[in-house]
């Protein structure tokens, strides 16, 4: 079932910038990761979703409603990172939490109690004079803290410690087995091969791959063929470098880094 779904979305502001023929969706229960370099497009489709802009050429959807018209109906069960999180800087973290709970109607608790020790954030603290971390934590917290179906993360660890980073993949994996749907933006390559089922990678504003991890992966394996002078030279290169040795011949196998694959995307190297 198709949960998120963009069709040929098209928002051109002009000198190449914006984003063009975009079409992907997210199915339920999936992981799905969104990745590009900066200025790609991400957080202009990302704000098309959580119906900050309206869509002049193509759809956005989500549940089947129209992301610009049905907003404030699809957000009662959506859950949203931005990428740049602002607060209301003169609350204390504690106002802000009662504030958006009171806004959404939360009457449980726990679930926030939960993501704050989970996190180790202690929220009395006036927000202006939170860390980064810290601020990025309560954004967490509040993105996730009414149990939400669908997950929309723009960046959602930058700024976390390893710890914290790890923790964060955790929740996204416990989410995951709940079925829940989530559209993950990251830099972070580790985080996305760990938790994502899927990967659409956009480049000047053009998608231009969705597949998964795995084939990815297997897309970018490289064979090399070596004949070496005897039997014995052939065994032990093969032994150095993980290839497989039939008399003087050797065959090697090179997996590249998931990282090394978004880089060659990312820089222009694949089509």
């Amino acid at each position: 079932m198709r949960v998120i779904e963009i069709k040929n979305l098209t928002r051109d502001y002009g000198e190449g910038k914006g984003i063009f023929n975009v079409s992907f969706q997210v199915n339920k229960g999936e992981v799905f990761g969104f990745l590009g370099p900066n200025g790609a497009g991400k957080t202009t489709a990302i704000r098309h979703l959580m119906g900050f802009i309206q869509s002049k050429s193509g759809t956005c959807t989500i549940c089947g409603l129209d992301c610009w018209k049905e907003s404030a109906k699809i957000q009662k069960n959506l859950g949203y990172i931005s990428g740049e999180i602002h607060f209301f800087d003169d609350m204390t973290g504690t106002e802000f939490l009662n504030f958006v709970s009171k806004y959404r109607g939360i009457s449980n608790a726990q679930k926030q109690k939960d993501l704050l020790n989970r996190f180790e954030l202690d929220p009395k603290g006036k927000i202006k004079k939170m860390s980064k971390g810290m601020k990025q934590k309560l954004g967490i917290v509040t993105a996730f803290m009414h149990d939400p179906e669908i997950l929309i993360l723009d960046e959602p660890s930058s700024g976390l410690d390893p710890l914290m980073q790890n923790r964060f993949v955790e929740l996204i994996d416990e989410e995951k087995t709940k079925g829940k749907t989530v559209l993950l933006s990251s830099h972070i390559f580790e985080e996305v091969e760990r938790t994502c089922d899927r990967i659409g990678i956009i480049r000047n504003g053009k998608l231009v791959t969705v597949d998964s991890a795995e084939t990815l992966r297997q897309r970018h394996v490289r064979t090399y063929h070596l004949t070496l002078s005897t039997p014995e030279e052939a065994a032990s290169f093969a032994k150095d470098f993980d290839g497989v040795a039939s008399g003087v011949n050797v065959t090697i196998t090179s997996k590249q880094k998931l990282e090394s694959i978004f880089m060659d995307y990312y820089e222009g190297g694949q089509a």
